[in-house]
């Protein structure tokens, strides 16, 4: 807080400004002038809250110092210096709007108690203008989010959200054209914020929320959760705001050292179609998984209607073959090739690559339980669920699905047995991973590093039956599974056991189950029905 003291006498204003350690009260004392002509001179500029001056000067008095003073600063409080001859002239001063006056005999500590209540009744200001200014901010949040965010329209438009056309016209209810510089329409635009440390995330929002009304006039920016929703004017209708856009958080992103994306609703015409324009900013929004653009537009995304949200069989393989290898460089690629894949389709949605990312997942927990149940272990170890969130990066997401599916590698390969139960184990495992294609003892063999003689061998010790019939009998069982539980035709049941045949594939069923696949099918949902 900053005090001027004014006195033509140069003992009285040098012993004001010495006698006491103002610094210590709080206070910054000015340099003390020597006249009213040159207190005004430095007013604008040095702006002082507090004015001490002798109420008898050359020039200029310092009630008339006082009237000038407080015209430039209405909120200035203004102490007198008098003498026992001035005391009624001190009076009049304080009458027209003076705040205290001194002697100039006081003691310092009756000086310095003035000036404190002073400072006090300043304060107090300051904080009731604070409280207003919380109240104001407080309610233009409310009045935006029920306006824009929640769409409730009972009341009238807020002022600050009214259109201001260019030619001075209000268009509050319709923003038209009025003038060739005019702004036609606006669109509300969602704004994400990264780059600084969490715990200055708010901040971070807030620093740019006040910036963007600066890069981009027109413009009404309000923080809302975890992002910014901003209503940008637009020139024309062709330009929908997004260069205008990209430019000015590009700026902002200099200044602050930060990454600025953003999501832009339609377009509209009307103040009372804002809800409108932040439905659809907040749909495109969610896709900023899913892009790579800083801007981009609720157009860009609208006719999307999804793609692939589940994996092939083959990729089922794939998956299967990966983890059983036990090689996480290949499993990071492999990952990492699907979800790049997942992004580039035209027609992909947050709701559809979820979709299949969450496929994966339920993919690696069931060749788990499928390895380990051909192996003879039991799958005893607890592993938490996970639901990916589309608007995470694609590097986040990445390295969650890969910790995921290297814990259920881990799972697999910890139940293991060793020396030659291992290798026999391992062979299992490719199967159970293979059995949609053709799986011969030579590929088996390669896959475990041992001679097919040898394989063949320890297949018919270990398991008490040959390679050739243990793997007929996994087919089948796979095969009796899914007629138990999938309305897939038969055909496709043989295909996704191995068997292109469907004759070949029925005959072999009812030889090992003594009914064919639509009799084994219909004895099932009858055992079901029956409630046995």
């Amino acid at each position: 807080m900053r005090l001027l003291i004014v006195d033509d006498e140069v003992i009285i204003r040098t012993g004001l400004a010495s006698v006491i350690a103002w610094h210590e009260l709080g206070i910054e004392l000015l340099q003390p002038a020597a006249s009213a002509e040159e207190a005004l001179t430095r007013m604008a500029e040095e702006r002082p809250h507090i004015l001490m001056t002798d109420i008898r000067m050359n020039g200029k008095s310092g009630l008339e110092l006082a009237e000038e003073a407080m015209l430039l600063i209405p909120e200035l409080e203004v102490i007198i210096l008098s003498g026992y001859d001035d005391f009624s002239y001190a009076q009049q001063a304080i009458r027209n709007g003076v705040t205290d006056y001194l002697l100039k005999t006081s003691k310092p500590e009756e000086i310095i108690r003035t000036v404190l209540q002073a400072k006090g009744r300043i304060t107090d200001r300051w904080a009731e203008k604070s409280r207003e200014k919380q109240l104001m901010r407080e309610n233009r949040e409310r009045l935006f989010a029920d306006w824009v965010i929640e769409g409730n329209h009972s009341g009238v438009c807020p002022a600050f959200l009214e259109f201001e056309a260019a030619s001075g016209q209000s268009a509050s209810a319709e923003w038209e054209d009025h003038s060739a510089n005019g702004y036609r329409s606006r669109q509300v635009a969602l704004i994400q914020t990264k780059g600084w440390s969490g715990t200055s995330d708010a901040l971070l929002r807030f620093a740019v929320q006040n910036m963007l009304q600066d890069v981009l006039p027109g413009s009404v920016a309000q923080v809302y959760k975890q992002h910014i929703v901003c209503i940008v004017p637009a020139v024309s209708e062709d330009e929908v705001s997004v260069y205008r856009l990209e430019a000015g958080l590009s700026q902002i992103e200099q200044w602050l050292k930060c990454t600025l994306r953003a999501a832009v609703g339609k377009p509209v015409h009307r103040s009372d179609e804002l809800h409108h324009s932040y439905h659809t900013a907040l749909t495109a929004f969610r896709y900023r998984g899913l892009l790579d653009a800083k801007v981009w537009r609720y157009e860009d995304i609208r006719t999307r209607q999804g793609g692939k949200s589940v994996l092939t069989h083959e990729e089922e393989t794939s998956l299967g073959t990966l983890l059983l290898d036990h090689d996480p460089v290949k499993l990071t690629a492999w990952i990492r090739e699907l979800m790049t894949g997942l992004m580039h389709e035209p027609s992909v949605t947050p709701g559809s690559y979820a979709a299949c990312l969450h496929s994966v997942v339920i993919a690696g927990h069931r060749w788990l339980a499928r390895t380990l149940q051909a192996i003879g272990r039991e799958h005893t170890a607890r592993i938490e669920p996970w639901t990916p969130e589309p608007d995470k990066d694609a590097a986040s997401l990445g390295d969650e699905l890969f910790h995921h599916l290297y814990e259920l590698m881990h799972v697999y390969h910890s139940r293991m047995g060793q020396g030659q139960a291992a290798h026999v184990q391992k062979a299992i495992g490719y199967i159970e991973s293979s059995l949609t294609q053709d799986v011969s003892l030579q590929q088996v063999a390669g896959r475990v590093h041992l001679h097919p003689g040898h394989l063949s061998e320890l297949f018919k010790k270990e398991m008490g039956v040959t390679f050739g019939d243990f793997v007929t009998d996994m087919r089948i069982r796979r095969a009796m599974d899914m007629l138990a539980v999938s309305p897939a035709k038969v055909s496709e049941v043989a295909a996704i056991s191995g068997y292109e045949d469907v004759k070949y594939f029925s005959r072999l069923f009812k030889k090992h189950t003594g009914k064919t696949p639509s009799e084994y099918r219909e004895h099932v949902l009858l055992y079901k029905s029956s409630g046995i």
